[in-house]
């Protein structure tokens, strides 16, 4: 049905208003705050007051950004469409032809006759107040059509005048950078293959000086785990939009009659701060079906402990201490499997190396089920060593974009998932190991960007079919062994995306485990994954990636507000050492229900020196919180830190659960932690607390309850009753 009145979509507390009357294709009018329930009278005032003038210079009728700009229309910025045939129709006119409306989901169908093309375009706001986009593109003439671009657009408030977005590298992924939005057009693409260590994973627009607690702020973010763009654009005209889509490569979308081509979901937050436009992507994950929804163990990945040096009695007594300090699941990382002495040979070659492991992986695993923890093992199916059986056999599933193979890396190259072949090999050879084995869990690994990613024998670009190649292993492997859980890790934190996480179950977010370059890592990279699903351990006291020496408090302390692990080799520690990790771990089994489905919250703190995050529940009764002293500050004592996101109205009885602030270089005792102290919301969240004082790099850990709570008694830590078997249908 063709619509001329405004359309209101309106959920969870976010309004898009539709206008289809006013150029071919509807334009957003407003997206952002609920408007409450607006009449047709109200909305239809509302676009016509949003129309703009003629002015001297400009065309004879202003061009409104549309759910797909189009330079038909007099639309001179980045087009939403681009494409052609042999060089022709490289513009086209897409008129819409019918407007869909259920609840809070539209689908707008246009076409474009004279050009041979028809697209819909999918918008829904969700429970969450998520904006999700994505447009399909069919071709309906005989010859193809090369498409190059296409991309939905939010359009935001011209007070949004900063942009936010992040970068980095491998060991320091979600590095944060701010930019005047100004007219012009911001451009983060990423051409790697995967979305790479200097991926941002949102780029947000807000007025000036936004932050975590306050300001109005949007962003949008790409579900896909491939090539991908976001852009922020302001014209001279007055518009200013976010867009975010998929970097298509020359060549790689090439519609036949009847074929089309679907964009990944792009997906918009807004929110007064970066804590409000955060939740919304929390909740939006929470509420899916397959979001995890067993407490999720707490992990003890091997690769620090002993990298490739595989033992059977070392790696049996490393259990049994991980089972001492409270580890439910124990991973078995890279090394296990046939010709792996190190990182040159291997991989692709997913058999147990019976030189290493003469009876297989069946004697630790069964340490490890008797200790009462899962097994878990480290795969990188993606890759290949052309020192392997599989290089050698099978030189032609190597991605390449000529004769001769890529520039390696980490002395390996990618496997070609889109050839059906491999595909079919790597389905076969995991779901052997899985079916031999009981193995609840797969570290999933991908260790290095992907360049010339081309199919061997026709030489076409094959980033796009590998993502979706990808996507359809994991899926047919959840398939075969319902239970089974999947970590997304690629170099660290190199492949974190909506696309992704709909088929894994957490994110390794950085190789490094420094707990000082992890309170930026995990802050940003929270922007987008919920506490549950973001992979945060504690490490040895001399940090492998940094030489840094850290503190158990603050290493653990930083992975607390995580899904917890440790990367340590336990069998180094006394006693003592073990019920100090023992005691870290039990702080983290007590709270993890909070942890796992409260609301993340960032202070805005003054400075860099100190770091203020925490986790309120649901409903808004109790809160946990730590205060990092990162560096030396300015101010000696440190003044007040205030407590974001409490219940205004509630009273909160505020303990120091870890970490003494006494132990600092204070002169005195600091008395409102000498004992338990009690303030309403409002005061924590405007008045504060007095920061202790504390050497740089030490944390203290805040428990927040209701004042007629007693202090909670810590869960056990101990070796437990072995778990529930996979095979036996593990939920």
């Amino acid at each position: 049905m063709l619509r001329s009145a405004p359309i209101h979509l309106r959920n969870g507390g976010t309004s898009v208003v539709l206008d289809p009357a006013r150029s071919a294709l509807p334009t957003i009018v407003h997206w952002g705050a609920d408007l409450g329930a607006a009449s047709t009278d109200d909305l239809a005032a509302m676009a016509l007051a949003a129309l703009p003038q003629r002015v001297s210079g400009g065309l004879d009728h202003p061009a409104p950004l549309t759910v797909i700009p189009q330079e038909s229309s007099g639309w001179l910025g980045t087009p939403g469409l681009a494409g052609h045939r042999g060089g022709r129709v490289f513009s086209t006119k897409l008129v819409t032809e019918a407007i869909e409306v259920d609840g809070a989901s539209a689908e707008i169908r246009a076409t474009d006759a004279s050009a041979g093309l028809a697209a819909t375009v999918e918008m829904h706001v969700t429970d969450a107040g998520l904006l999700r986009q994505r447009i399909t593109l069919e071709n309906l003439a005989p010859e193809a059509y090369a498409l190059t671009a296409l991309t939905p657009t939010f359009p935001v408030p011209l007070d949004a005048d900063e942009l936010l977005d992040t970068t980095g590298r491998h060991l320091r992924e979600r590095s944060p950078q701010r930019h005047a939005f100004t007219i012009g057009t911001h451009l983060r693409e990423s051409r790697r293959g995967r979305p790479g260590a200097d991926a941002s994973l949102l780029l947000a627009a807000g007025r000036t000086g936004f932050g975590f607690e306050r300001g109005l702020v949007f962003a949008v973010h790409t579900a896909w785990s491939g090539n991908h763009r976001l852009l922020a654009e302001r014209t001279p005209t007055g518009e200013a939009f976010l867009a975010a889509g998929e970097l298509l490569v020359p060549g790689e979308i090439e519609l036949a009659e009847g074929e089309s081509y679907t964009t990944p979901w792009a997906i918009g937050s807004w929110g007064d701060g970066l804590n409000e436009l955060s939740k919304r992507f929390h909740d939006e994950l929470r509420a899916r079906p397959q979001h995890p929804r067993r407490p999720r163990p707490v992990t003890l990945n091997t690769w620090e402990a002993v990298y490739f040096d595989h033992d059977l009695d070392t790696l049996s007594a490393l259990a049994d201490r991980a089972a001492r300090v409270g580890v439910e699941r124990f991973v078995l990382d890279d090394g296990w499997f046939r010709g792996r002495r190190d990182d040159t040979a291997g991989l692709g070659d997913w058999c147990v190396d019976a030189d290493v492991w003469p009876d297989g992986l069946g004697p630790l695993i069964d340490r490890v089920r008797g200790l009462g923890m899962e097994f878990g093992l480290w795969v990188e199916p993606e890759m290949v060593n052309l020192d392997s059986d599989l290089a050698r056999e099978h030189p032609d599933w190597i991605l390449r974009g000529r004769d001769e193979l890529p520039v390696p890396a980490r002395q390996q190259h990618v496997l070609d998932l889109a050839n059906p072949e491999a595909w079919q090999y790597l389905l076969d050879r995991l779901d052997a190991l899985l079916a031999e084995y009981d193995i609840a869990y797969l570290k999933w690994d991908h260790n290095r960007d992907l360049l010339e990613a081309g199919a061997a024998d026709t030489g076409r670009p094959r980033v796009h079919e590998n993502v979706l190649a990808l996507y359809r292993l994991l899926a047919a492997l959840k398939r075969r062994h319902p239970g089974l859980e999947i970590e997304s890790c690629a170099s660290g934190g190199a492949r974190v995306d909506l696309g992704i996480l709909e088929h894994t179950d957490r994110i390794w977010t950085s190789d490094t485990l420094d707990p000082i370059e992890r309170l930026q890592i995990q802050k940003y990279t929270g922007l987008l994954v919920p506490a549950e699903m973001m992979g945060a351990h504690l490490t040895s006291p001399d940090v492998h990636s940094t030489g840094r020496s850290v503190s158990l408090g603050l290493s653990a302390g930083v992975a607390l507000l995580g899904h917890l692990g440790i990367e340590w080799n336990l069998t180094d520690l006394d006693d003592d050492g073990l019920d100090a990790v023992a005691a870290w771990v039990a702080h983290h089994t007590r709270h993890r229900d909070l942890i796992h489905s409260g609301a993340l919250v960032h202070g805005d703190t003054t400075d860099a020196a100190t770091d203020v995050r925490g986790v309120v529940a649901r409903d808004g009764a109790s809160a946990i919180f730590t205060f990092t002293q990162v560096t030396t500050g300015v101010t000696h004592p440190p003044g007040r830190f205030t407590l974001p996101g409490l219940d205004p109205d509630r009273r909160y009885t505020v303990r120091v659960a870890a970490g003494s602030p006494d132990d600092g270089p204070g002169q005195s005792p600091l008395p409102w932690a000498e004992h338990p102290t009690t303030l309403t919301g409002r005061q924590l969240g405007t008045v504060g607390l007095q920061a202790p004082v504390l050497f740089p790099a030490q944390l203290v850990l805040l428990e927040l309850t209701p004042p007629d709570r007693t202090d909670p008694t810590p869960a056990p830590h101990g070796p437990t009753e072995p778990t529930t078997s996979r095979k036996e249908a593990l939920t």
